[in-house]
């Protein structure tokens, strides 16, 4: 029997919710909201309906594109309720022309067809534009413009049609659970049963969250939207029913958007102060539509006309305050609550991506997987600090900010900082350390202390960024002498109790069932044989174990699996870690203890407890940088002194304290993944590169029963850039034959071969050693050639001695 499905909210992720899950065969399905039908008065019913599918995020851009593949084929009463009129980015500034670049190739890297074009062409395409005041553009011609409130009642009818209910004026009142089940939803009219319940409340999201007891971390924010009067020169240009017929358009160098209107133009406009919105003092027959301030307006009319000269012919004659749901980090929030079974959440989505993640959603219940990589924006990606009310709102307020800047991979947010400090945060600052941020540590990228390296090929000013030849010093004494990298911000979880050992086998690819001491890559698959996270274990005790983790998401998954018998516990904010490599890191340490550190004594992949002076420690001889060493935790009221005490011992052989850049470019050389970024839940353990970390004849394990079944179609290739000055980034297109054929992942300028390495994903055709292809950056094709792996010290030698 197919399960009852209550979903709140009958908004545009509501109703294709229904719609999809109808589809696949689960028909009890019933959607509430508060308002009427189909215009309940969330953010669907206002919204402009700009669909933009370009974006950094490979995740974000599948959710778009599926939403344009929908709504294209779907009407209402014969109406259209996805315009196909393609989308037009413009240029009024050399940083954005050069951004639309990047932008082309990011499309390109994701599927997208697109175009960069010269003025002229862009103003044949909107010929409302001034070709005078633009530099250029991109367009893209399956972008479009949907109209929300026709799209949520076109999904609706379908799901209606099998045998779904839509209830309008049902105010939900609280959330009925027993046993840490949903059991229905508690509304003004009276208690609907349900096994399963989403949230797609939109904005009203938090406030539903707590009546599940759950952190829903958004921020409602109000963004103006208004609406000109006639434009004499688009006087028979769009009929009544077309309305649109030209690009919806970008002027995000000013914060703008614009869409048609008949013979009007819409303007949305991001360049206004943040504008929370108080949920306890909005009305009642369109809550989410805010009066007007027109003097915050003013700079976009201004803005407006000189991009668009015939809009002086006419003026503002309505406008909105519409308010939409902002998150910390600007990705949306997918999951299932973690301690309420059947409680999910599908939030912060708005129109470009509804019905892809109505979709993903929709899979994830029936199938059991999303059938997309959704980590960046699954519901538990955050770690607990970051749902604080003060920190969601001060980074949910910058999002707003920056929604059309240009903004770098690296660029960190700038409050609220310093927030999460490792020990030696005050020696770091003494050695001049630049930080950027991640999960709110504070994370040394290099350190003026160290001299940058006179020898290296000039970069362009957008791989500069952020960017210091402080990092090749830095990498090349590490291969050299002996470095100092603060391990702390990486996630460590405590398993232990009765049975850890067999509920980690059954967790993780690897065989862990070795002797006490032993420490062991493996790596978390789904159900489907995709990699959930790659991990580092170190087995402490018979029945305690080291988690070296990703992040929430690993934390989440463990305790979603994890029998009553065994206890986890994040240990990282209690303890700290530093990460001495280099060939000289034995000459440090060997002499500040009475433990035997030789080779013979602590292998490769060993751990061993010792005191480092008067620092109890557990040293694990783990390499990230492929140079002889140890991670050495120690717990956090130490750490200080255990900093102290390497350092000053380090000091006789050149010790230095290094940052993540050159971290980086260490680890690249050595052909290591970063989960994440070079492989995610979409890619299997082969095809990944990762088949000696799954051991098939250790028993059952999660996936195990998938991998047999994966096409390994692709593969994470190892590439270097022929030209020894050529950089790149990371997310570029890879061409072959003057196609594309895949995309970069990781990349760093490789201080040790003297060339930029880059990781990709390529057909296995592709994948063999001696093939030349090309990297996209910024329009220009950089020839790069196929790497046998790794490109350093393939023997491990360095590492093992």
């Amino acid at each position: 029997m197919n399960p009852r499905v209550v979903v709140i909210g009958a908004g545009v992720v509501g109703s294709a919710l229904a719609d999809e899950l109808t589809e696949r065969g689960w028909t009890d399905v019933t959607v509430v909201d508060q308002g009427p039908l189909f215009t309940p008065g969330g953010s669907s019913s206002h919204a402009p309906g700009l669909v933009f599918q370009t974006n950094p995020s490979k995740t974000m851009t599948e959710l778009a594109s599926y939403t344009v593949a929908k709504l294209s084929g779907l009407t209402l009463d014969g109406q259209w309720c996805f315009r196909q009129v393609g989308g037009l980015e413009v240029a009024t500034t050399e940083a954005r022309l050069h951004d639309l670049r990047r932008k082309h190739g990011l499309a390109t890297s994701w599927g997208v067809e697109g175009a960069l074009l010269d003025p002229a062409e862009c103003a044949a395409l909107h010929p409302l534009l001034s070709a005078e005041k633009i530099l250029g553009g991109f367009h893209v011609p399956t972008d479009g413009l949907a109209k929300a409130v026709r799209a949520v009642e076109a999904q609706a009818r379908r799901a209606i049609g099998r045998g779904a209910r839509f209830l309008g004026g049902h105010t939900v009142t609280g959330v009925a659970q027993q046993g840490g089940r949903v059991t229905g939803v508690e509304t003004d009219q009276g208690v609907i049963p349900a096994d399963v319940v989403v949230c797609a409340a939109g904005f009203w999201g938090p406030r539903v969250g707590e009546m599940a007891g759950l952190t829903i971390p958004l921020l409602p924010l109000a963004h103006q939207y208004a609406k000109t009067g006639p434009v004499p020169t688009m006087a028979g240009v769009n009929d009544l029913v077309l309305e649109a017929s030209r690009p919806i358009l970008r002027h995000q160098d000013q914060d703008l958007y614009y869409r048609e209107h008949g013979d009007r133009i819409g303007i949305g406009y991001y360049g206004h102060r943040p504008m929370p919105a108080d949920l306890g003092n909005l009305g009642a027959a369109m809550p989410s539509v805010l009066d007007f301030t027109a003097e915050d307006f003013a700079p976009a009319w201004t803005a407006s006309v000189d991009l668009m000269p015939g809009l002086a012919a006419t003026s503002v004659e309505e406008g909105m305050n519409g308010i939409f749901s902002f998150t910390a980090d600007g990705f949306p929030l997918i999951g299932e609550h973690r301690d309420l079974a059947g409680f999910w959440v599908a939030e912060a989505v708005w129109v470009t991506h509804s019905a892809g993640v109505a979709r993903a959603l929709a899979q994830w219940l029936v199938d059991g997987q999303p059938g997309i990589d959704l980590h960046e924006a699954d519901l538990h990606r955050f770690e607990q600090v970051q749902l604080a009310p003060d920190y969601v709102e001060e980074r949910a307020r910058q999002n707003f900010i920056e929604v059309y800047d240009i903004v770098h991979p690296l660029q960190p947010m700038e409050r609220p900082r310093p927030l999460r400090t490792s020990p030696f945060h005050a020696r770091q600052q003494d050695l001049g350390a630049v930080f950027l941020e991640g999960a709110g540590w504070e994370r040394p990228y290099w350190y003026t202390a160290n001299p940058p390296a006179p020898d290296l090929p000039a970069r362009d000013d957008w791989s500069a960024r952020y960017w210091s030849p402080i990092a090749a010093t830095e990498a090349r004494i590490t291969r050299e002498r002996v470095a100092m990298y603060d391990m702390t911000p990486l996630k460590r979880l405590e398993v232990s109790g009765p049975g850890a050992l067999d509920f980690l086998q059954y967790l993780t690819t690897n065989n862990l069932d070795k002797s006490v001491g032993s420490v062991t890559y493996t790596l978390m698959l789904g159900f489907d044989g995709g990699i959930r996270s790659d991990l580092t274990v170190a087995r402490l005790g018979p029945q305690v174990f080291q988690v070296g983790a990703n992040g929430p998401l690993d934390e989440d998954w463990m305790r979603r699996h994890a029998p009553d018998t065994v206890q986890i516990r994040d240990i990282t904010g209690g303890t700290c870690c530093i990460g001495l490599w280099g060939p000289l890191a034995r000459h440090v340490l060997q002499p500040l203890t009475r433990t035997d550190f030789s080779h013979e004594a602590v292998r490769y992949f060993r751990a061993q407890r010792a005191f480092i002076g008067e620092v109890p420690v557990t040293a694990m001889r783990l390499s990230y940088v492929g140079e002889l060493g140890w991670e050495i935790y120690t717990s956090a009221d130490l750490g200080l002194r255990l900093w102290d005490t390497l350092w000053e011992a380090g000091l006789a052989h050149g010790i230095i304290a290094a940052g993540r850049s050159a971290f980086n470019s260490l680890r690249l050389e050595k052909g290591y993944r970063s989960w994440g970024t070079d492989m995610t839940t979409e890619h299997d353990p082969v095809s990944a590169g990762l088949e000696f970390a799954v051991r098939m004849d250790k028993g059952d394990f999660i996936g195990r029963a998938a991998l047999s079944t994966v096409a390994k179609q692709r593969r994470l290739t190892c590439l270097t850039l022929d030209d020894p000055a050529a950089v790149v980034m990371g997310k570029e297109p890879v061409y072959a034959g003057g196609a594309p054929v895949g995309y970069v992942t990781s990349a760093s300028y490789g201080y040790t071969i003297g060339r930029t390495v880059a990781y990709a994903w390529l057909p296995a055709a592709l994948s063999v050693p001696g093939t030349t292809v090309d990297v996209e950056y910024f329009g220009e094709r950089l020839p790069a050639t196929v790497a046998a792996e790794p490109l350093f010290d393939p023997k491990m030698e360095r590492i093992r001695r």
